[in-house]
């Protein structure tokens, strides 16, 4: 700013005012000089002006500046002393060492202050729990227990941790010792107030206990109750006398028809001295308990009576009674009543329908008393009786197994053929052209399944599904049962095993008929969800597997038998004759015993096809042992030939049971019939011919081998070359056969 004066008073005075170059001249350069001190000297008098009436600011000013001199000059002066020991060092330790020291004492402060802080807070908490103790009033205790929990039990604070001091350990186990010690008092104080007679049906509820028991003093049943609320134990306080009105009162109250409720209330003294008493009473009175009106009544008047005498009528306190005792309320209301009252027959549904208002009513009394939540969630009861046709479905579903099961149980399978309505037992095969012989128990069986089959027709859906598997279960309770019940019987020949072939396959054949015979009845949601045709299968494989095993069984025994022949070897000796003539005896015996089993008992195909069986397996087994023979005698072939016609006499019987005889004459094995015998069991033609071929010279047993006779038995060119040579002894002529016979192929 004075520049910019000085340049405009040399402007002024310079001649040439367009040029600031041009030189000054000697009066411009006084002009200029004189200027410049008017200046200055109006500059001065304005200064002392200001100076003069801003003269005590100004005095301020200079003494701030004055203490703020000194105090660097003290700063400098302590700075000077505590660098004085850093002179001689050329480093910084010394500095950082002295950091180090003044950061480890702010710590150690810090500490310290923690440490008090904690211990303030851990002596006003155990004098707290010591006022807590020493208080009169059980709500009192209560409270102060409650207003410590969050303080030594929150799982946020850094007291409750598990690793924080030990004596906070020490205060929360001597906090959980007060608050056991008050809520077990507290109860016990609750236990007192009530007394139930020992042989059930009444319960006396006093406003204070009767007696102080080892306490101090006793206390009201209400401020008892309430000191165990505020501590979170109300339903511990409540269990023991929730539990006693079910045993004692509630259970004769809803299990005995013949009761009534009384309630009795005393004054003695005032109401903290009040008595009041129920009691389970006879009664004479007959009521109409169909619709179960009268049981509600009387568990009314017992829950109303423990709302108003027990809990004070404290929503809190009888929705805590009621968690311990609707359960097994309802369970008792269940089994007792509802359960009874589910109809057996499907036509009594409808009258049903008073017991289903009468414990809707019941359950929306017991929402207007609080005992039961508004949100429907416990009721139970509802439930049970809105669901009553899957009930009655059910009962009737167990009541069909009971009985398929008793039918299963208690029929008597070792004498089938003894009872009086034997001829009942033979039945037409669904999709056979023929009969057999079942058990009755599976014709009650099956009665059984129609019969819920029938019911499932005329029924809703949901019940209709529980006839439906009821029927399955049935089925499957027979292949569960009978074969482990016949073990014994299915593990040897006998005709209880081919009743229960007959029995599975006859099941097989009734399963497949009835989808054709119930399905368009169903109710259209079940018609393609409830099948039984995948049954079939399964109990036709059993009946397979029964009767494989009796076929083997069977070969089995009829092969130890013939064990006993040692091969039909040396038959022209006595001893071995006898033997293997007893081996063919005793097959002939078995099989005739089969025969006598089987014939009837089996269907016609299954009989002749398994008997057809078990002969091929019979007549192949003797057939080898003769042609493996390596040499026999002339007398021995004789032998050997009576033998098998021994046998073939012996088993006429048994080859004419299976054989066709259409126009019902009598039967002869003629040549007819040998020759169907042939066809239906190929080994015995070649047992036949071996009978003709031990008899036969050498050229005819070569003619027979040529002609192909022999190949159209059975026999092989390895067989037929065996044979002559165990019969006939080596000739030329023997040489020549057998040459024709490996020529000629078979």
């Amino acid at each position: 700013m004075a520049a910019d004066d000085v340049r405009e008073l040399l402007l002024s005075t310079t001649a040439d005012a367009s040029d600031p170059s041009t030189p000054l001249s000697a009066p411009d350069l006084r002009l200029l000089i004189d200027r410049l001190r008017l200046r200055s000297d109006r500059l001065h008098a304005s200064a002392l002006s200001f100076a003069a009436s801003h003269r005590e600011a100004l005095a301020s000013s200079l003494a701030r500046a004055a203490s703020a001199a000194d105090s660097s000059a003290s700063l400098e002066s302590s700075l000077d002393s505590a660098l004085a020991p850093l002179a001689s060092s050329p480093d910084l330790s010394d500095l950082r060492a002295l950091a180090d020291r003044l950061l480890a004492a702010r710590r150690e402060l810090a500490e310290r202050q923690e440490h008090l802080a904690a211990a303030c807070t851990i002596a006003s908490l155990a004098a707290r729990l010591r006022e807590a103790r020493a208080a009169a009033n059980p709500l009192d205790t209560a409270a102060a227990a409650a207003e410590l929990k969050p303080l030594l039990i929150d799982a946020g604070r850094s007291g409750s941790s598990e690793d924080g001091p030990v004596v906070f350990g020490l205060l929360r186990s001597d906090w959980e010792q007060l608050v056991d010690e008050l809520q077990v008092g507290l109860a016990k104080n609750v236990e007192e107030c009530m007394e139930f007679a020992p042989e059930g049906g009444k319960v006396v509820v006093r406003a204070t206990p009767k007696c102080c028991s080892s306490r101090k003093q006793s206390v009201q049943l209400s401020v008892a109750l309430q000191s165990l609320e505020i501590i979170d134990a109300l339903d511990y306080g409540m269990a023991k006398i929730a539990d006693s009105m079910t045993k004692h009162i509630l259970v004769p109250a809803i299990s005995n028809i013949h009761v009534a409720v009384s309630v009795e209330v005393l004054q003695e003294s005032g109401p903290e001295h009040s008595v009041s008493v129920l009691s389970i009473v006879p009664s004479e009175e007959l009521k109409d308990n169909k619709d179960g009106s009268s049981l509600y009544s009387r568990i009314i008047d017992v829950i109303k009576f423990a709302c108003k005498f027990i809990c004070m009528e404290n929503s809190k306190w009888v929705q805590s009674f009621a968690k311990l005792t609707w359960t097994r309320i309802s369970d008792m209301v269940i089994t007792h009543f509802l359960s009874k009252a589910v109809p057996n027959e499907a036509s009594k549904l409808i009258e049903f329908q008073d017991v289903v208002r009468s414990t809707a009513e019941f359950e929306k009394k017991l929402r207007s008393m609080m005992f039961l939540l508004p949100d429907r969630k416990d009721g139970k009861l509802t439930q049970f009786v809105d669901d009553v046709e899957v009930h009655f479905a059910v009962r009737k579903r167990s009541e069909i197994l009971v009985k398929a099961r008793n039918i299963l149980v208690q029929y008597d399978y070792d004498n089938p053929l003894e009872s009086g309505d034997q001829g009942d037992s033979v039945v037409d095969l669904l999709f056979l052209p023929e009969k057999c012989f079942t058990s009755k128990s599976v014709l009650l069986l099956m009665k059984l399944v129609h019969g819920a089959l029938k019911d499932a027709s005329m029924s809703s859906a949901r019940v209709a599904k529980e006839f439906c598997f009821a029927a399955r279960d049935v089925l499957l309770l027979y292949k569960a049962i009978v074969p482990v019940q016949l073990e014994k019987h299915l593990d040897s020949i006998s005709q209880v095993a081919a009743i229960v072939h007959n029995d599975f396959y006859h099941l097989s054949q009734e399963i497949l008929g009835l989808a054709f015979q119930y399905r368009a009845d169903f109710p259209i949601d079940l018609q393609k969800q409830v099948v039984f045709v995948d049954l079939a299968p399964i109990f036709s494989q059993m009946a397979d597997v029964v009767l494989r095993r009796q076929i083997q069984l069977a070969i089995d025994t009829i092969s130890e038998a013939i064990d006993g022949a040692d091969g039909f070897q040396n038959t022209h000796q006595p001893q071995h004759y006898e033997s293997a003539k007893f081996s063919i005896e005793q097959a002939v015996f078995i099989l005739e015993k089969i025969r006598i089993m089987w014939e009837s008992i089996l269907p016609k195909s299954a009989y002749r096809k398994s008997m057809c069986h078990v002969l091929g397996s019979v007549f192949s087994r003797i057939t080898r042992d003769i042609l493996l023979i390596d040499d026999m005698a002339a007398e021995e072939t004789l032998q050997l030939q009576g033998l098998i016609h021994l046998a073939l006499e012996n088993l006429s019987s048994l080859f004419l049971s299976l054989v066709d005889n259409d126009d019902g004459s009598t039967k002869f094995l003629d040549h007819d019939t040998w020759i169907q015998l042939d066809g239906t069991v190929p080994s015995l033609k070649k047992f036949r011919k071996l009978a003709e071929l031990l008899d036969m010279s050498l050229k005819s047993i070569t003619a027979a081998w040529e002609s192909g006779d022999l190949v159209s038995c059975g026999f092989t060119s390895s067989e037929v070359q065996n044979f002559i040579k165990a019969i006939f002894a080596d000739s030329p002529l023997r040489k020549e056969c057998l040459g024709w016979i490996i020529r000629t192929p078979s």
